[in-house]
């Protein structure tokens, strides 16, 4: 991810802005703004676009109707907005996790994968966000803390709780992002999936063998009419959430966990 900011990566500085102890500097412009002001812009361009590659600080002072350069005030970097971004959209999720009381290790995992599947439905370039280490805001620690606590009498030990919520979010990323895909498919080229099969499938048929990949030829029919598409995201989601939670319980009922 590109920053438009020549100012190195400081730790200490994103950290004090995610936390919300950054001192302004006294000097320079009037702080016309505050950095939540700053963060709600930025998810709001992200979120029309429906992707993070478009994002300039440029686009989010157009919007807040400042320069692009008073921006800097509050935001090291685009880099450092992008952390605050996904900072403030996790806490959506802790609110909803702090008021739900689902009974079992099982309810709260569904709970969990239902509140994440519902936040990249809603802010899908968070799909494109990936530091390659831990986020540290106030709201991605909480949520953290509240996943796991699902998991507090199940049985697990503290590594497989973590391994286990680890699993369930990777499942839950891969479908969404899947499901983003297709979408974003259809915007660039205008064809539904729908229309991209009756375009192709007359020139499958001139070079495809019948009775070639009798299997595949079978379950492909059986799915295309059951979901009505190529793909069903929702469906994949719901089916694989369930069967990996099939095999939790299962793993439970041992009394242990393979660890590698």
């Amino acid at each position: 991810m590109a920053s438009e900011s020549s100012a190195p990566a400081d730790p200490a500085r994103t950290i004090a802005l995610l936390w919300g102890t950054r001192q302004l500097p006294k000097r320079g412009p009037r702080h016309a703004l505050a950095p939540e002001q700053v963060v709600g812009a930025a998810i709001a361009v992200a979120d029309a676009d429906r992707d993070i590659a478009p994002l300039s600080m440029r686009r989010v002072a157009d919007r807040l109707g400042v320069g692009t350069m008073s921006l800097y005030t509050y935001v090291a970097s685009r880099d450092e907005l992008v952390e605050a971004m996904l900072d403030s959209i996790y806490a959506d999720v802790v609110r909803a996790l702090r008021e739900s009381a689902p009974q079992g290790w099982r309810a709260g995992l569904h709970v969990v994968a239902d509140l994440n599947w519902q936040m990249y439905q809603q802010h899908p370039w968070a799909l494109q966000v990936f530091t390659g280490r831990p986020a540290l805001g106030p709201n991605a620690i909480e949520k953290y803390d509240r996943e796991l606590s699902v998991l507090a009498g199940s049985g697990l030990d503290d590594v497989q709780m973590d391994a286990v919520l680890t699993l369930v979010h990777t499942h839950v990323e891969g479908v969404a992002r899947r499901r983003i895909d297709a979408e974003q498919a259809v915007r660039r080229t205008g064809v539904t999936d729908q229309q991209w099969w009756e375009a192709v499938s007359p020139a499958l048929a001139e070079v495809l063998e019948p009775g070639r990949f009798p299997v595949a030829d079978r379950v492909g029919r059986a799915a295309g009419e059951a979901h009505q598409s190529a793909q069903n995201p929702e469906h994949a989601y719901g089916f694989g959430l369930d069967r990996l939670l099939d095999g939790v319980a299962v793993l439970l009922g041992q009394g242990r966990i393979e660890s590698t």
